[in-house]
Parts: structure tokens; C-alpha cells; sequence
């Protein structure tokens, strides 16, 4: 589907996932609200089937595919948490995936899409087009392809994290007065920002990127869609994309206030600080949102923040660089 996903899509998303997809809390942690120096609630997605919040859009996504067209398969492209989340909600629904990943993609997360039963068709992430390889897989096997964000039913499935933080805010009473996530294609916290926004008009929704893959922040300023000039280079592997969705950025140009960013150091430096404060794991681009209010990009003196930990796919030797920081 191309049609902008409204409130209500978010609404049934969730009614479809229910059961299959984990009800994460919302976590609260006084060493971090006493070094931010306001109140911080943090979402953890990590804790999701397939360890990031990637399978909640795939699921919505596949179990809408006609019982007919299921016998095709799916085709996804993803560095690794999507396709993970679509190799998972396939088997599920006993589907074939074939998923085209960048041949740099972490291997916990390869290692993943072939144990849940997913064919993975490497591309060079930095001379490679996924789409075009994507297509032709399409054209030759007649598969569904799932986006990993430019999609109604991903965006709504996405959004659903945020409906489950609207809710629990209300149980406990409290009125937010910002929400920030990690963004790569937009889908998640375009998402998330259907749900916050309906919730709480006056709540500030913002993204958090990797340094040098700030797109959405560029593409904000400049009014329209802006592209990366890098397309590779970063530890935060999960959320680099070249350039925001098309129709993710209809909706987050309308509902962001902004962007944030963070270095890959930040980023290890979060994931130090999850593990040690939070007792979770969290991978670099997992922790992006997190290292912005850590990094003090994101002010959260007397504030209420929402913070999403996206992803806990951590390649070992990358969670043993952050665990030396500790």
C-alpha cells in the first residue's frame, strides 16, 4: 500500500499483532534521571521477537498478504533487524523469504535471518542497489516485497510501540513532553508519531541519527528530501539509509521537531551505560535516541522524555568495545 497511514491504521495494527508481538514495557532507571536531571522513560524494544522493534511492521505487513500469493514468498532488503523481523513473521505465516542484505551486515544478524529460515542474496552496500537486485528477484520468483519503511502497513505496524507508550503514560498519569527515536528510513517514528501526536498534540517528536547520516535533520531544514552523501561508515549499521522515505516524510515533516545525532562513540558509550544502569543490551544503531539525551544534544532538564532503545542485535566484538568503557 502507498496511501499515507492515519491514527486509526496504528489502532488496527495493533488488533492484528496482538499475540504475537511482545507488549514491552516502559522502564525507569534513577541513575539516568539524576544524571539528565529530569524524567526519563525508556522503551525497550530490544526485548521484541527478533530483538528489535522491526518485527511489529513485518508481521502487519506479511499477515495481510492474500492466502493465495502466499505460496510466491516475500523479498525484503534490510541490513539485518528487518530482515530478521520478516524472516520471523514469514515462518509464522509459512512463507518463503528471501531477503537481500549488504554483505557487511553484522553476522548475528545474517546468522539470524538463516536460522528463522530466511535465503539471504549479498549486495555491496556501497556500489549495490538493493532495489534493483530486490527487483529481480520479484520479477523472477513473482514474491511480495515488504519494504522496510515506505509502506502503510509497516509504518502503522511500527507506530504500534508508540500506541503501547501512549497508553502506559496514561496508566501512570503523566504527560510527556518529548519522544525521541532513532530514525533511518522514517518508518518507526513516523510511526510512533501517528500514535504521540493523536495522544499528546503537545508532545515534541524527535529523530536521532548517526553523525553523517542525518538526512531527516538535513531533509527538515531544506523542506524536501535530501540524500547522504556517504552510504556507509558507521557503527549504527541499522538505521543507514540514503535518504528519507517518500512517504515516511510526509509524515514526519509534519510531526517532527527536529533532529538529533550521535557518534558511533556516543553510541558505545550508551551501550555501556544500558547494560551497567538498565541490565539490557542494546546495539549502536539501537542506542542512537539514547546516546542524544547522554551526548546533551537532546535537553532533558525538567523535562518528561520518552526514549525508544531500538535494537539489541549487537555484534560481539563491537558489544565488547563498549563494554570496555565500563
Amino acid at each position: 500500500m502507498d496511501r499515507l497511514p492515519e491514527y486509526s491504521d496504528v489502532e488496527d495494527a495493533a488488533r492484528q499483532i496482538v499475540g504475537e508481538a511482545v507488549r514491552t514495557p516502559l522502564l525507569e532507571n534513577d541513575v539516568l534521571n539524576e544524571r539528565l536531571g529530569g524524567r526519563i522513560l525508556i522503551k525497550p524494544e530490544c526485548l521484541q521477537r527478533t530483538g528489535s522493534f522491526k518485527f511489529r511492521g513485518a508481521y502487519n505487513r506479511l499477515s495481510r498478504i492474500p492466502p493465495e500469493a502466499r505460496g510466491k514468498g516475500v523479498v525484503a532488503f534490510s541490513s539485518g533487524n528487518h530482515a530478521q523481523g520478516v524472516a520471523l513473521a514469514a515462518k509464522i505465516l509459512g512463507m518463503p523469504a528471501i531477503i537481500v542484505m549488504p554483505s557487511d551486515a553484522p553476522k548475528i544478524k545474517a546468522d539470524g535471518v538463516r536460522r528463522l529460515g530466511g535465503t539471504i542474496v549479498e549486495f555491496d552496500r556501497a556500489t549495490g542497489d538493493r532495489e534493483a537486485v530486490s527487483a529481480e528477484i520479484i520479477e523472477r520468483t513473482g514474491g511480495t516485497l515488504v519494504p522496510s519503511y515506505d509502506d502503510t502497513f509497516i509504518i502503522a505496524g511500527q507506530g504500534t510501540a508508540g500506541l503501547e507508550v501512549a497508553q502506559d503514560l496514561k496508566q501512570l498519569s503523566v504527560t510527556p513532553d518529548q519522544f525521541v527515536s532513532c530514525a533511518g528510513g522514517g518508518g518507526l517514528i513516523a510511526g510512533c508519531g501517528l500514535a504521540m501526536k493523536h495522544h499528546y498534540p503537545d508532545c515534541d517528536i524527535w529523530a536521532a541519527e548517526p553523525e553523517f547520516f542525518d538526512d531527516h535533520r538535513k531533509s527538515l531544514a531544506a523542506g524536501e528530501r535530501v540524500t547522504n552523501e556517504r552510504k556507509s561508515g558507521s557503527l549504527q549499521d541499522a538505521i543507514i539509509t540514503p535518504t528519507p522515505g517518500a512517504l515516511t516524510f510526509q509524515l514526519n515533516q509534519k510531526q517532527l521537531t527536529g533532529g538529533v545525532i550521535a557518534t558511533d562513540e556516543d553510541t558505545l558509550e550508551a551501550i555501556a551505560f544500558i547494560w551497567k544502569n538498565l541490565k539490557l543490551v542494546a546495539e549502536p544503531g539501537g542506542a542512537t535516541a539514547f546516546a542524544s539525551l547522554l551526548n546533551g544534544q537532546l535537553d532533558t532538564r525538567d523535562k518528561t522524555t520518552v526514549v525508544l532503545i531500538t535494537g539489541g542485535n549487537v555484534d560481539p566484538e563491537v558489544f565488547k568495545q563498549a563494554l570496555d568503557r565500563v
